[in-house]
């Protein structure tokens, strides 16, 4: 049976840009954040071995990230690239977004249907704003690199502990400390103002790109105080899932993409006369003993 949500009765924000005045926006507090994080973690133990298999990337990146500094003497530009890629995490976590979707609407969401995003409507639209929100994270780079650069020279670090007795024993390294985090504040801003909920929308009601930023610009202008917080979550469970060596993103990317699918519910108004889609039968209960022989449905076909 699909979830229920017991939201407030929407008011019409009063900011309207273009088209995107079709979609309401509500205003929200603490509490719908901490349920979207609670709805998020439930998808995630529903879907777990899926979920860790959509996100195995991220650790496995890391790692590889990782390996790459050490090897090309790159070392300054290992926290700007491991913060950067949180720019492009909305755009990365669309199949999660699938997921939270059909568990929403009662139809069985398993691995393989993460890739039905694939053929949404508006899958140009949401490769658009990820290829904006790649240029974003491309510019964050050569920033940050800019910066390093601007404070220290191009004498390369020699090693880790070279490099950390530079940055945390300088004034230098300090200056270097508090303009890069201020610097990529304003680009994590910018990434959490035109993506909050653009990527849900463009999903569940076929938005344009436009009008997807548009709605998440009004998103953020209607509810300041709550999206600040839930930037602030999603950096620090993204800071504590980095440690050690980015495996936690295992888990903590899916939580917080399933959550952001719960969040653009809490704030975007649902539409009153969705367009029928007709819903895919639900399978029976998957258990871990069926892994990894669920991921592979059509093995299955033959069986009595």
């Amino acid at each position: 049976m699909a979830r229920q949500y017991s939201d407030n009765i929407a008011k019409p924000e009063p900011h309207v840009f273009g088209s995107a005045r079709s979609f309401v926006i509500r205003r929200i507090g603490m509490a719908d954040l901490s349920d979207a994080l609670r709805l998020g973690w439930e998808d995630f133990k529903a879907v777990p071995s899926h979920a860790i298999i959509l996100c195995v990337i991220y650790p496995v990146l890391g790692l590889v990230l990782f390996r790459m500094v050490l090897g090309y003497s790159v070392l300054p530009l290992l926290f700007p690239l491991a913060a950067g890629f949180t720019l492009i995490g909305p755009f990365a976590a669309l199949g999660l977004y699938e997921l939270s979707r059909r568990r929403e609407r009662g139809e069985e969401a398993a691995a393989w249907h993460a890739i039905d995003v694939l053929r949404a409507p508006s899958f140009g639209a949401m490769l658009g704003l990820g290829t904006l929100l790649l240029t974003l994270f491309v510019v964050w780079i050569v920033a940050a690199d800019a910066i390093y650069v601007a404070t220290f020279g191009n004498a390369p670090a020699a090693s880790i502990p070279d490099f950390a007795k530079r940055v945390l024993t300088t004034p230098e390294g300090w200056s270097l400390i508090i303009v890069g985090c201020g610097v990529g504040l304003l680009f994590a801003v910018v990434a959490l103002c035109v993506s909050v909920v653009s990527f849900p929308l463009m999903l569940d009601r076929h938005a344009s790109t436009i009008d997807g930023i548009q709605t998440s610009l009004r998103a953020v202008v209607a509810n300041p105080v709550a999206m600040a917080a839930w930037g602030l979550i999603v950096a620090g469970l993204l800071v504590i899932g980095s440690l050690p060596f980015f495996v936690g993103l295992a888990v903590v990317v899916p939580v917080l993409g399933h959550a952001t699918w719960h969040l653009y519910r809490k704030v975007v108004e649902p539409d009153l006369n969705p367009p029928h889609e007709q819903p895919h039968p639900p399978k029976g209960r998957r258990y871990a003993a069926d892994f990894p022989a669920s991921l592979f449905p059509w093995s299955r076909e033959n069986e009595p």
